[in-house]
C-alpha cells in the first residue's frame, strides 16, 4: 500500500508567509513562545551572570528558554561561546576561539551546585583546533559537577570529535548518565547544514558511545526541506546504531544570514514522527515543534 495512505490525517504545513520586522518568515500560531519572567528566571539570569557562564539557551536563541530558566535550570556552554564550525543553522558565533579557561569547570559545578538542580546539561561549542578536541575539560567539568552535587543527574551533549576516539572516551566517561551528539538534519541535506560534518562519522560516534556503555540521544532539525522518508531512513539508521532517544523540532532561522526555513511543520506530523521513531526502534522519543536537545531531558535519565 502506498506510504501516503497508511498515514493518519495531518493538517498541512505552513509555508512561510510574510516577513517579520527583522526579514524573516513569520511563525504559525503553535509557535508562539511567552517571555521569561518570574523569581525563579532571574534567579538563574544572576548566576550566570555572576559566574560568567555561557549558556545555550541564549547563545542558541532557544525558544524555551523561559519555561526552562523559570524551573531552575539551563544548559551550560563550556569551552567559550566561539566555535570553529560554521554550521549554516547555527547561532553561536564562528571564528578562531581564545585559549579556554581551566577554572571554567570550577565556575559551572559550583553554579549547579547553587542552583540546586536534580538535572544538568552541558554542552559545548566546537574546539577542532585543539588537540584533544576539549575533552580535559569535558571530562574535568563533569568530575567536578558530580563532586559537588552527588546526587545530581548529568547529560552531556558533545560535539562531533572527527573520529578522535581517544577524545571520545576521555569525554564520555567521567560519569554522566546520558551522552547526546546532534546528527541535527537528515543525510541528504549534511552538505549544506552541516559542511564540516559527515554523516556516516557522527551515526559511529553515536554507535561508540553505546558501545562504551552509555544512554545515548541524538536531536534533529525539522523544516529544512527533508522529506518523510529521508527522516524515517535518519531514525533507521539511529536505531540500527544503538541511539535509544531522540528529539525533533522545527528549525527556526536565527538570523537573516542562515538557512531559510524551508516550512513549519505541523503538530500532528510531530506526532507522527514521535510515533514512527518509537515503531522503528528508539525507546523515547520528544517531537514537536518547540522541542529542543535539552528540552525535558530529565526525562531522558532512565529510558
Amino acid at each position: 500500500m502506498d506510504e501516503m495512505m497508511t498515514l493518519p490525517v495531518i493538517q498541512p504545513n505552513a509555508k512561510p508567509e510574510g516577513l517579520n520586522a527583522l526579514g524573516q518568515p513569520r511563525k504559525p500560531n503553535w509557535l508562539r513562545v511567552k517571555l521569561p519572567v518570574g523569581k525563579e528566571y532571574a534567579k538563574v539570569r544572576n548566576i550566570v551572570d555572576e559566574y560568567k557562564l555561557h549558556t545555550i539557551c541564549e547563545s542558541g536563541n532557544c525558544p524555551n528558554m523561559g519555561e526552562c530558566w523559570g524551573a531552575g535550570t539551563a544548559t551550560f556552554m563550556i569551552l567559550g561561546n566561539v566555535c570553529t564550525r560554521s554550521c549554516s543553522f547555527c547561532a553561536v558565533a564562528t571564528g578562531r576561539p581564545n585559549e579556554y579557561d581551566v577554572d571554567e569547570p570550577r565556575r559551572v559545578a559550583e553554579a549547579i551546585q547553587l542552583m540546586g538542580v536534580k538535572h544538568a546539561v552541558i554542552t559545548s561549542v566546537n574546539r577542532d583546533e585543539l588537540k584533544d578536541r576539549g575533552a580535559a575539560i569535558w571530562h574535568e567539568t563533569v568530575r567536578l559537577v558530580k563532586e559537588l552535587s552527588p546526587a545530581t543527574t548529568i547529560e552531556t551533549l558533545i560535539p562531533d570529535v572527527k573520529a578522535s576516539w581517544d577524545a571520545l572516551i576521555t569525554m564520555i566517561s567521567p560519569g554522566q548518565e546520558v551522552v547526546s551528539h546532534n546528527m541535527e538534519t537528515v543525510k541528504e541535506l549534511y552538505r549544506r547544514v552541516r559542511p564540516q560534518a559527515k554523516y556516516d562519522r557522527s551515526l559511529e560516534q553515536i554507535r561508540r558511545t553505546k558501545e562504551y556503555g552509555k544512554r545515548t540521544k541524538t536531536g534533529i532539525m525539522l523544516g529544512l526541506g527533508e522529506t518523510r522518508e529521508q527522516v524515517y531512513q535518519a531514525m533507521d539508521d539511529l536505531a540500527a546504531n544503538g541511539c535509544d532517544i531522540l528529539t525533533l523540532g522545527q528549525y527556526l532561522q536565527p538570523t537573516k544570514l542562515h538557512i531559510e526555513v524551508a516550512e513549519f511543520i505541523h503538530p500532528d506530523l510531530f506526532e507522527h514522527y514521535r510515533e514512527e521513531g518509537l515503531k522503528r526502534g528508539i525507546k523515547y522519543v520528544e517531537s514537536g515543534p518547540l522541542v529542543r536537545s535539552s528540552y525535558h531531558a530529565e526525562r531522558h535519565v532512565h529510558v
